[in-house]
């Protein structure tokens, strides 16, 4: 299968695409390679993705009306569209939201555009957020709930993207599915995400800033049951685009206290933490828990990576990368989406 894959130098988007690479597919990735957090993360992971013969990548933001002139016969056979470029962070994006808008709302449709215009009109599965429930209170979440009550630029954006998806399949018959992913952590992962800020500062020896006095629960899901999500989905709506739902929730399905998560750090690192309460940043909510009923019926999904593996195991890799893991808080938030 020969697929497009935006965000491919990211988190997810790298992970997905060695995972895909590695079982035959060929992938052409897109990444704009912005500066909302230091380069060279997004370097290394690049570099391991070139290794593979069946990877070519381009440097480009999708945010482009013209998506289609620019790649040209390069998209013209594609089978599937993969949409894992955004403009990432909820906290950042109360201080910057036109990057929100430009990358996840007109860069959502730039996709779709693309994707309802090329010769074999490419289903189109594209990352979402679990920011979309807002401060729902109902849990678990269900992707049936409403998701009309943002409490943050990033998950207006999110949300938009989902009903634009929605508009393009009335429009043309598109079909695409969503993916609200659940606070993803693992190797390889962001510097602005608490597995990082935490571990980093633990290992050194610093404080950490811990937001509602830890009163918070976060459905932590590892990076590899992620990835098992966003195949799953990839092949359903290939080979039964007419039985894949519109949304489905990737999650962990056990949501956990985050003065226990920063707990399996402290076990994973042998050292304990410096804590120092801060109240809540504006935009965070309490909690997220994923009903994944629907994805474990249709997707076969069921997170295998308990807290305490996963944790240990991106712990052991932090300890690896001396060159990374030196956080350059100068050179996170510049220049988020060009």
């Amino acid at each position: 299968m020969k697929i497009l894959l935006t965000g491919a130098a990211g988190f997810i988007g790298y992970h997905t695409t060695e995972r895909l690479l590695a079982r035959g597919d060929t992938v052409l990735g897109i990444d704009n390679l912005n500066a909302y957090y230091a380069t060279s993360l997004k370097q290394a992971r690049l570099a391991l993705l070139e290794r593979h013969p069946a990877f070519a990548f381009l440097e480009l933001d999708v945010a482009q009306r013209d998506l289609a002139a620019i790649l040209g016969d390069r998209v013209s056979d594609v089978d599937l569209i993969v949409h894992l470029a955004a403009q990432a962070g909820v906290r950042y994006s109360v201080e910057n939201p036109f990057a929100y808008v430009d990358s996840n709302v007109t860069g959502q449709v730039a996709l779709l555009e693309l994707a309802a215009h090329l010769p074999k009109r490419p289903a189109l599965v594209y990352a979402s957020s679990s920011s979309v429930y807002g401060a729902a209170e109902a849990v678990p979440f269900t992707e049936t709930a409403r998701a009309d009550s943002p409490v943050s630029v990033y998950a207006a954006t999110k949300r938009a993207g989902e009903l634009l998806a929605h508009a393009y399949g009335e429009l043309y018959g598109l079909k695409t599915t969503g993916l609200r992913f659940f606070t993803v952590y693992g190797r390889y992962g962001r510097p602005d995400m608490a597995p990082w800020l935490f571990t980093d500062a633990i290992l050194k020896g610093n404080s950490i800033d811990v937001f509602n006095h830890g009163v918070m629960q976060r459905d932590f899901t590892h990076i590899s049951d992620i990835v098992d999500g966003v195949v799953a989905a990839a092949d359903r709506i290939v080979s039964n685009p007419d039985g894949t739902a519109p949304l489905y929730n990737l999650g962990n399905n056990k949501p956990v206290a985050l003065l226990d998560f920063i707990a399996a750090i402290e076990h994973a690192a042998g050292r304990k933490a410096k804590m120092v309460m801060k109240p809540k940043p504006a935009g965070d909510v309490l909690q997220t828990y994923a009903d994944i009923a629907l994805a474990e019926r249709d997707l076969g999904f069921r997170p295998k990576t308990h807290l305490a593996d996963g944790i240990a195991d991106f712990v052991q890799w932090f300890k690896t990368w001396p060159s990374l893991n030196q956080t350059n808080e100068a050179s996170m938030h510049k220049a988020p989406n060009k």
